[in-house]
């Protein structure tokens, strides 16, 4: 049965793909929520619905996620544990349960060796107002909730035209150091489509034989 999938950040490069593949592989009504709705690109009008709005603003919030039966953020914000408090309320408040949630490698400091060490330096591991802080606040936010939600921890991010990767669960070590975009996207098109196995879930996702101290191209 066709779902309403809201997609919170829909312009970003993750999110393209997984519309991509949404649009390819089913029937699924997409509601396309961004800051930025000048820089969609619609290619099924009777599919895809563009909302403006910031995910910050409860007001502009509220009447997306009530019409959604499945919600996917693909957020990018300072103010991201506030971004998880309000998707999480509304979710909650709504009977919405499934919640696809983009995060970030390290927020555990479960990234091992020197790869491990570079990307805390990187991403500012271990303070809690850094990238890293913020990005663990926030998927402590979902975790503590009672969403079946599924955290994705993606390693670095390619523009790479392939779809290959392996995933890892929380408490493993991290492996790899890269992985595409597509690869995300695919993923979370996969979740989407069959929320059920993925819920209450918590991935690491990389490209396999990928690794080394650091991504290949620093």
């Amino acid at each position: 049965m066709a779902k309403q999938v809201l997609i919170l950040g829909a312009t970003g490069k993750i999110a393209s793909h997984a519309i991509d593949a949404l649009l390819a592989n089913g029937d699924d009504q997409l509601l396309l929520f961004t800051r930025h709705p000048q820089n969609m690109n619609v290619v099924d009008e009777k599919r895809e619905t563009v909302i403006k709005g910031d995910v910050l603003n409860l007001g502009q919030l509220e009447p997306a996620i009530e019409q959604a039966d499945v919600v996917y953020a693909n957020l990018r914000n300072p103010e991201i544990k506030q971004q998880a408090e309000n998707i999480v309320k509304l979710m909650e408040k709504y009977a919405v349960k499934p919640l696809i949630w983009i995060s970030s490698i390290g927020i555990y400091d479960e990234v091992p060796g020197k790869f491990g060490e570079w990307n805390n330096e990187m991403l500012g591991g271990g303070q809690a107002d850094s990238y890293l802080g913020t990005y663990r606040s926030a998927a402590d936010v979902i975790e503590n909730s009672t969403l079946d939600y599924t955290i994705i921890r993606p390693a670095w991010l390619t523009d790479k035209d392939e779809v290959d990767y392996e995933t890892t669960t929380k408490g493993e070590p991290f492996k790899g150091t890269e992985v595409s975009r597509k690869s995300i996207g695919t993923f979370v098109a996969k979740i989407i489509d069959d929320p059920t196995p993925y819920a209450r879930k918590n991935f690491g996702v990389d490209k396999p034989g990928t690794d080394g101290d650091k991504p290949a191209w620093y």
